[in-house]
């Protein structure tokens, strides 16, 4: 059993890793913004009020765990990069750090022609802050020599969405995963279940990996 804390836990993402990690009878900390707002989240989650983005909340609830689960959304392009520089900054002194598991965008993986699909023409314009955000977090991993274990798991471009849990999926690098029609799918729950899994057996340390059916 872990201790996993799960920063934007109300989210659709962290909402459902909150879930897998509990059901699977790991000790799980919801940090969240409005604890009272997760009435949703099994009972015996233990609630904090929680800011990624700030050390400080990090330090608070950083030293009894074994994983740091960021599955924040919903702020502007600098969010992902402020809550990834928090999250080194706190961690970066403690003799066993925590491992840092981020959840970043499909936009940062690559297409076919080797370039991002954030970059191409036809990327919507309403989404490019935020994929460009987490791309901005997952270049300060890569490039931090600071010593704290990370892992960033992407989901899919573009079919991603809530569903069913099947408990099956594929692991790639920083390329989609496909199907036989060249389809890269996913659920939420299933996302869920690939980070869990991660914590339970670390298989992707200090680099980034995707899964999709």
């Amino acid at each position: 059993m872990s201790n996993i804390v799960v920063f934007g836990a109300g989210g659709t993402a962290g909402s459902r890793i909150t879930t897998e990690a509990f059901n699977r009878g790991h000790r799980v900390t919801a940090a969240v913004r409005r604890p009272e707002a997760t009435s949703y989240l099994p009972a015996g989650v233990h609630l904090v009020t929680g800011d990624a983005t700030s050390e400080l909340r990090v330090r608070e609830v950083a030293p009894e765990a074994d994983a740091l689960v960021v599955a924040i959304g919903g702020g502007g392009r600098t969010l992902w990069l402020d809550a990834a520089r928090a999250l080194v900054g706190a961690l970066r002194d403690m003799p066993a750090a925590p491992r840092i598991i981020h959840v970043g965008g499909g936009a940062t993986l690559l297409t076919r022609k080797g370039t991002r699909f954030l970059d191409e023409p036809d990327f919507p314009e309403e989404y490019r802050d935020a994929a460009l955000g987490q791309a901005d977090a997952l270049n300060f991993y890569r490039s931090s020599s600071d010593g704290v274990p990370w892992t960033y798991v992407t989901p899919p471009p573009v079919e991603f969405h809530p569903g069913e849990r099947t408990g099956h999926y594929r692991v790639g690098g920083d390329e989609p995963v496909t199907d036989h029609e060249g389809r890269s799918v996913l659920t939420y729950e299933d996302l869920a279940v690939a980070v869990v899994d991660e914590i339970e057996n670390p298989q992707h340390r200090n680099t980034r990996f995707t899964v999709a059916y």
